[in-house]
């Protein structure tokens, strides 16, 4: 018999902000209905959904309402008792969970939540769980990892999880691909045997299935999955029923003329942009907040520290704007009324194509998500069909769009530090397409790197191995000395000027020889063949050995023979002689 709403333990409404007749199934959501019984029941649960689909409550309110009946039957919690630990695999992520879980206790007296993630001094998070306590802790792995593995002066955070009652791993997929495992493992041997675990994930890979098998005991498996249409009922949809997903065919120097024109056609709305990697966020987010002046325009990236929670603060109470960021807010991040989600490049992989759209259209509410691709790319259509169960409908492009990249260059003519963050981008962008995972798509050879390099707004092609021999077409560099530009940063532009003078970049009237960088492809074939010279060293030193052992072994023979009479001196001396000569010669 399927569980109702009805059967849930009446201090629920204690928990939460509403009350027990609103909880119905026509207000939950699938993995809500189906988690939340069975969570409170004391059944270990691992839940798959798509993205969007509200599983922060499904554990959320199973670790309040199981805190609640503790809290009836024990008395008071003590200040620095651990009764959940809800492990993220993202700052934002963590940041988010615990704003949900803070509006939930404020009808819990006594319950402190706390929070423990990178970029943060990790004396500061102890000395915080020191005098405030904590009973719910929301981390990131390597941090909570890092502060058990430690003692502390200042309280014994290990001793602290041994109460534990509720772990949770959200988004354990992601977990996993970040690199967290052996984290996780560490975290799992402090946690005593006997408790409750939800694993919550969107995909269910061969690492989840090994994390389940270690950490939960017989869990309930739960997979929760929308339907394409009444006419193919039996195709399981991988992203929300409310998202329209879209795309657009266009060259490498359209594509940011056409992101401009979208991101200004659309300024009222709430649009996350998301780019391959953190110098790209960097280098045209200082290039569109330059062009669109009265837009709202944010970034972030994995490489920001303490700045990331602020700025993902600010644009979550934002009523429109534009945020530039890479995958890290492409997993769980719940961001209130994203109207668009734009792929400005193509993800490294299929799955964070999923994930990257699944930030619109969230809870049944309706969004829209663009990416853009190359003409020799649109074969990524048909695979994110099939592989993804995500089917995408074409969109042209703009036409008699204004073009911006002379603005883009005139900005690094004006600005040394412009000039590099291009480049930076430009490199950094090509070293990704190099290590793609679907390299029968996104193919280096079919890359133009001259259009390339007009859509990246440079003055100059940086050197590469990639572009070694190649003839750049479809890009020309303005008619100035680049060498020449300097610094707006008046600091940056005194040092420069004075390396420059001092002789440091020269030696004997000659510029010193320019270091190229190597291509992640050399560098591992450089690797293999420093190992395979190695080998062969070692091999030949091998049989240089053996066949001193050899002779060695004949002479001592030939010594043995005439001191045993059998053979006379004369022969001896022949003998050793004919061996010496063969060696001479």
């Amino acid at each position: 018999m399927e569980p109702t709403w009805e059967d849930l333990p009446v201090t629920l409404c204690n928990t939460t902000l509403i009350s027990l007749d609103q909880l119905n199934f026509s207000k939950a959501t699938p993995v809500q209905a189906a988690c939340i019984p069975l969570f409170i029941g004391n059944k270990d649960v691992a839940a798959e959904a798509v993205t969007g689909s509200g599983k922060t409550l499904a554990f959320l309110i199973p670790i309040l309402e199981k805190l609640d009946k503790h809290m009836q039957e024990t008395g008071k919690l003590k200040k620095q008792e651990i009764f959940s630990i809800i492990l993220t695999p993202t700052r934002e992520l963590a940041f988010q969970i615990k704003e949900v879980l803070d509006h939930f206790l404020e009808l819990h007296d006594g319950v402190v939540s706390i929070l423990f993630i990178g970029g943060e001094n990790p004396h500061n998070d102890i000395n915080k769980f020191k005098t405030n306590g904590g009973h719910i802790v929301v981390a990131t792995p390597g941090r909570f990892e890092s502060l058990l593995e430690k003692k502390w002066d200042e309280c014994n955070l290990a001793a602290s999880v041994k109460s534990l009652e509720i772990l949770v791993l959200d988004e354990a997929d992601r977990l996993l691909e970040m690199g967290f495992e052996a984290s996780i493992n560490t975290i799992l041997s402090f946690l005593p045997k006997q408790r409750r675990t939800g694993l919550f994930s969107a995909t269910q890979t061969d690492e989840v299935e090994k994390l389940i098998r270690a950490g939960m005991r017989n869990p309930v498996r739960i997979n929760v999955k929308e339907k394409r249409d009444n006419s193919d009922l039996s195709a399981a949809r991988r992203t929300p029923a409310s998202l329209e997903n879209q795309y657009m065919v266009l060259d490498s120097d359209e594509k940011f003329n056409q992101l401009i024109h979208f991101l200004h056609i659309n300024k009222k709305l709430k649009i996350l942009v998301f780019f391959s990697t953190c110098a790209s966020v960097d280098y045209f987010s200082k290039s569109i907040q330059h062009i669109l002046k009265q837009h709202q325009v944010l970034s972030i990236h994995g490489k920001m520290k303490k700045k990331r929670n602020k700025i993902f603060s600010r644009f979550r109470t934002l009523e429109s704007g534009v945020l530039l960021c890479t995958d890290v807010m492409a997993r769980g991040v719940d961001i209130p009324e994203m109207d668009w989600v734009v792929q400005y490049d193509p993800p490294s992989s299929a799955n964070s194509f999923i994930h990257r759209c699944g930030r619109t259209a969230r809870i049944g509410n309706k969004g829209t998500a663009l990416i853009f691709l190359l003409p020799t790319e649109d074969a990524y259509v048909k695979f994110i069909e099939i592989n993804q169960k995500a089917p995408l409908q074409m969109i042209e492009k703009a036409d008699d769009v204004q073009n911006h990249l002379p603005k883009l260059q005139k900005m690094s003519i004006k600005d040394r530090s412009m000039m590099d963050k291009a480049a930076r981008a430009y490199v950094s962008f090509v070293q990704y397409y190099v290590k793609h995972e679907c390299s029968m798509i996104f193919r280096v050879k079919d890359l133009d790197f001259g259009r390339l390099a007009t859509g990246f707004g440079l003055v100059r092609v940086p050197k590469m191995p990639e572009l070694k021999g190649k003839v750049l077409t479809n890009f020309v560099a303005p008619d100035i000395d680049w060498a020449t530009i300097p610094y707006k940063d008046k600091a940056k532009e005194k040092a420069r000027q004075e390396q420059l003078n001092s002789g440091e970049s020269v030696k004997k009237g000659k510029q010193k020889k320019h270091l190229e960088t190597k291509s992640w492809s050399q560098h591992k074939d450089r690797k293999d063949k420093k190992k395979k010279r190695k080998e062969k060293t070692n091999k030949r030193k091998l049989e240089i050995s053996e066949e001193d052992m050899d002779d060695i072994d004949k002479d001592l023979k030939l010594m043995k023979k005439l001191k045993k009479g059998k053979i006379s001196k004369e022969d001896f001396d022949k003998e050793f002689a004919d061996d010496s000569g063969s060696e001479e010669s």
